[in-house]
């Protein structure tokens, strides 16, 4: 079973190449055994992000939106659910989506996004489920880092007065922070090296390196239990 999936990740591999092409789109929406697409239809996608503002300052090339296409479109699928196949391929994506991926990236289903190219990801990254980033502003995920199930980042926000006033501004993970189920990030927070945010924090502020910050809103709780462990000691080592 694992041959046969390694086969269809190679096809893949090999339609990414000109995957600023319909057919490209519609070959491996075959091999994944979706719904087929016409040529047409692929030809004139058109995803929400490029309906908000941002978007003309950074819009989507073919093949971005047909990479943020694919990636929204595979957690539709029942295929999404079988690890051997969805994690090396939402590694493929990635590596081509994201402003910069680094190895061992680790993406669990429903993972959301609306500027790819505004996000930056280390080595070792692990994202659970139903992750949504904000990404207008900018987010920045260091190395060896945790992002549990239903956390938000959010880098953006509207003005009181006029809703279509908005301020951007980027959210910064560090190198082994571990951010836990149901947290959220507010714009221009930074959470620093080796730092834990605690499961359903509202994080209105940074969270210094090695602390530990919990509440609504997030105040900084303690420090870090390291035991005297520190980077690769901590044993951040997710599902590869």
């Amino acid at each position: 079973m694992a041959n046969y999936f390694n086969a269809c990740l190679s096809h893949i591999e090999d339609a990414l190449g000109h995957i600023e092409m319909p057919e490209a789109v519609q070959e491996i929406l075959a091999i994944m055994d979706a719904p087929p697409m016409e040529l047409e239809a692929i030809a004139h996608i058109r995803l929400y992000a490029e309906t908000l503002p941002k978007a003309e300052e950074y819009p989507l090339t073919p093949a971005l939106r047909h990479l943020h296409f694919l990636w929204d479109t595979f957690d539709k699928l029942p295929l999404c659910l079988v690890v051997s196949f969805s994690i090396p391929f939402r590694r493929l994506l990635a590596r081509r989506l994201f402003g910069a991926c680094g190895a061992v990236f680790t993406a669990e289903e429903n993972m959301r996004f609306n500027f790819p190219q505004l996000l930056t990801v280390g080595d070792n990254v692990f994202f659970n489920r139903n992750v949504f980033l904000d990404t207008k502003g900018g987010v920045r995920i260091g190395n060896d880092v945790a992002v549990a199930e239903d956390v938000r980042v959010f880098t953006h926000s509207h003005g009181e007065a006029s809703h279509i006033k908005r301020t951007y501004k980027p959210v910064v993970i560090g190198d082994y922070a571990k951010v836990y189920s149901g947290a959220v990030l507010l714009p221009g927070v930074t959470v620093g090296r080796q730092a834990i945010v605690a499961a359903g924090a509202l994080v209105t502020h940074d969270v210094p390196d090695n602390m530990v910050a919990a509440g609504r809103p997030a105040t900084i709780l303690r420090e870090r239990r390291t035991e005297g462990h520190d980077g690769a000691g901590l044993d951040h080592i997710w599902l590869f």
